[in-house]
């Protein structure tokens, strides 16, 4: 696919076409651990289950600050762009593939030698704990494969091309799914066997990325003598990524902090957390994804200097945040108990019954971050990090604590009211804020 301009054009067709890909392809990167827990819940066991579910935030923090990292490189290459300085594109590149090889083979060193005493500070229960670290550990060997998948993902994206990215996914979602199933589920192997299958399909998405690159891009295409950290655009990189991936990695702190609080009550508890954190993982990421297309809209325009265009695409793009909210939380309440009931096998009517009735009060707030998002996304794309963070920050704060005052009295309701909680105070930092910097921009 070639580059995309969106300085000029149909606003609306320029965010649906840019963001339709990028729903797909994050869909499609979730399914890996989706398909993961399905299997190791239905032909291992719920213990399993409850394994991979405790490994999963840990890992969640590497994957969004490793994206963070990219998306702040991403919003750099598309300033770039938008201004037609193709050659620093190419420097930026070329800047983020060296400092991400150190800083992914660092990061899955780390974690492959200390999983377990992580696993077991977070109190993860002993007739799990052996098989969680096992399978965390291979995990983080597939660090570097998803740097480099987001890496040029991002470069691309920064560009215009969604749709590709997509492709290389969908491949590797479907492998993983073919291994899973016929190494775990056909010839029994356990969880090392998951892990495995799921680095390598991350793996293939990085290699086939790369490789169309160089069949493809030239604008991206870096030769030898180009492989050079350029400081500067390092240190912008890192100014613009550190507080990205500090961002994205609150997420998934808080949810280990949470799962700290599950992890106490019992197996069939942790279980049915982690089956509603992955059908939540699929409620959101569409929204994440429109945030990611107004972000490239906005930094596109940017820096083609089109003041006008970028307020008129914010506002179609929180009106696509709105649309899905209003898909998503009428397929959530009415398919709770089936979409639960995917990850375990007959018998575990407890863990349905636990699930379903987390989602069917999610479902409705759901709303409050796609407007979150869609915030986000605006201010990542004018380059304005610290709000964002501040904004992220304020959320998971309240969510942890409400969740620790919450739960014990209403169960795993607490933790959506407590997620509620966080979103509406978020709201009520950044709208504020919006109306103030526009004000001020328009001066």
């Amino acid at each position: 696919m070639a580059a995309v301009n969106m300085t000029e054009g149909n606003m609306t067709k320029h965010l649906v076409h840019y963001s339709v890909p990028l729903i797909l392809g994050n869909l499609f990167q979730l399914t890996y651990n989706v398909v993961d827990s399905i299997i190791a819940g239905r032909f291992i066991g719920k213990e399993a289950l409850a394994a991979e579910g405790t490994a999963s935030p840990v890992m969640n923090i590497v994957i969004l600050g490793i994206s963070g990292i990219c998306m702040g490189a991403s919003v750099l290459m598309s300033e770039f762009y938008g201004a037609g300085h193709q050659e620093k594109v190419k420097k930026e590149m070329a800047t983020v593939a060296l400092f991400g090889c150190y800083f992914s083979l660092i990061v899955a060193a780390l974690g492959f030698v200390f999983s377990g005493p992580l696993l077991k500070a977070l109190h993860v229960p002993e007739e799990i704990l052996r098989i969680a670290s096992v399978y965390l550990s291979i995990i983080f060997l597939g660090a570097p494969f998803t740097y480099f998948y987001n890496a040029v993902s991002a470069a691309l994206k920064s560009v215009g091309d969604s749709k590709t990215p997509l492709k290389f996914l969908a491949f590797s979602s479907i492998l993983n799914a073919v291994l899973d199933l016929i190494f775990i589920g056909g010839l029994g192997f356990g969880i090392v066997c998951s892990a495995v299958t799921t680095v390598a399909a991350e793996a293939a998405s990085a290699i086939l990325c790369i490789v169309y690159v160089y069949r493809k891009i030239p604008m991206l295409q870096l030769k030898k003598n180009e492989f050079v950290m350029d400081s500067q655009l390092l240190l912008q990189t890192l100014r613009y990524g550190s507080v990205t991936a500090l961002q994205q990695s609150c997420q998934p702190i808080g949810k280990l902090l949470i799962q700290g609080a599950i992890n106490p009550l019992g197996v069939d508890m942790i279980a049915a957390f982690n089956a509603v954190n992955r059908i939540d993982d699929y409620a959101f990421t569409p929204e994440q994804s429109i945030s990611h297309g107004i972000t490239t809209f906005v930094a596109q325009n940017r820096g083609a200097g089109k003041k006008e265009r970028i307020r008129a695409g914010f506002r179609r793009g929180l009106m696509l945040e709105a649309l899905y909210w209003v898909f998503i939380c009428t397929v959530i309440t009415f398919l709770k108990e089936p979409l639960v009931g995917l990850f375990v096998t007959e018998g575990n009517e407890a863990i349905v019954a636990i699930g379903s009735s987390y989602l069917a009060v999610m479902a409705l707030f759901y709303l409050f971050p796609a407007f979150t998002n869609g915030i986000q996304g605006f201010f990542r794309g004018m380059g304005n990090m610290g709000i964002t963070l501040m904004g992220t920050v304020i959320q998971t704060s309240l969510r942890v604590i409400f969740v620790y005052i919450l739960t014990p009295k209403v169960g795993m309701q607490g933790v959506a009211y407590a997620c509620a909680i966080g979103w509406g105070a978020m709201l009520l930092a950044e709208v504020p804020y919006y109306f103030w910097y526009m004000r001020r921009h328009d001066n």
